[in-house]
């Protein structure tokens, strides 16, 4: 699971691109292919563009004040390998947020994997995931309010689509992708693309699956909680025979996320963090199933 390629986008503020820039390029090296994009001494394109849904603002004497739109930074990563580039992913993070970046509710995440592999009976898989621990991961994931507009729960109707046809082919699962909407599929900022999955990234092209269900951060360690989430998540999709998108009654929230999480391959020490920070907002005990005399 760790092989499979990825790319990621971090939204943030504090400081402006152009800064951004420039601390990517006293890191990574190489050279300013613009004001506002590196690219390193391996040849890879580190890029920081503006995004309209970012509310910028910036630290004046002390205090977090409005700013103008140079403020509104997308971090936007080259393609990345987790074994070869997290922890240069974890460090440029670091200095940005050291040089001022911050991060509000308008902030998100979103992680790009790369949908080669990908079959239609994975794509139905990866739909069922979702859709069965959609409310766990609303609330472990802590998403804000005024994001969910741009990383909405999974389309009930199309998981009851998806379950009564059955479909077989790419192009029909995404006939059932873009069955409720009207106008051209092709058109980049297309409503479908607004869920926790995305799939419209897949269809027109790209061939990559987006998860957008992240608020934004610059916690190296939070930042790689949420790829290697990502990361196993693809891996079921990819690698399991059936997917059901029955959502299971949960009693204890922090038992049942720790049990899925090591079972998607969140095992052992290495993951321990990741494990912390995906459970430490869910209610219960994650030793115990049941609680003691129950």
């Amino acid at each position: 699971m760790f092989e499979r390629k990825f790319g990621i986008e971090i939204e943030f503020t504090g400081i402006t691109r152009t800064k951004a820039a420039e601390v990517a390029l006293e890191y990574l090296g190489g050279r300013m292919q613009s004001s506002t994009s590196v690219k390193a001494q391996d040849g890879r394109m580190w890029r920081f563009v503006s995004d309209g849904s970012i509310s910028p603002k910036k630290k004046s004497r002390g205090t977090i004040v409005a700013a103008d739109y140079e403020y509104a930074v997308e971090l936007v990563s080259p393609i990345l390998r987790y074994r070869g580039d997290i922890d240069t992913l974890q460090e440029l993070v670091r200095r940005l947020r050291k040089a001022g970046g911050l991060v509000n509710s308008s902030c998100g995440i979103h992680i790009h994997l790369n949908g080669a592999d990908h079959t239609p009976k994975s794509l139905r898989n990866f739909v069922k995931i979702i859709a069965s621990k959609n409310d766990l991961f609303y609330k472990a994931l802590q998403i804000e309010p005024n994001r969910m507009q741009y990383c909405k729960k999974m389309d009930e109707r199309l998981v009851e689509q998806m379950n009564r046809c059955r479909p077989y082919t790419f192009q029909q699962i995404e006939d059932i992708w873009y069955a409720e909407y009207s106008g051209s599929r092709n058109t980049h900022y297309h409503e479908s693309r607004y869920y926790f999955l995305n799939l419209h990234s897949f269809f027109t092209g790209y061939r990559t699956v987006e998860l957008r269900g992240f608020n934004s951060t610059l916690h190296a360690g939070k930042i790689r909680s949420y790829i290697v989430l990502a990361l196993a998540l693809n891996n079921q999709a990819l690698t399991q025979a059936s997917a059901s998108s029955r959502k299971p009654q949960v009693e204890n929230e922090k038992f049942a996320m720790r049990v899925y999480l090591n079972r998607i391959g969140f095992i052992g020490d290495e993951f321990k963090n990741c494990r912390e920070h995906l459970c430490c907002h869910l209610s219960g005990n994650s030793a115990w199933r049941y609680r003691v005399g129950a």
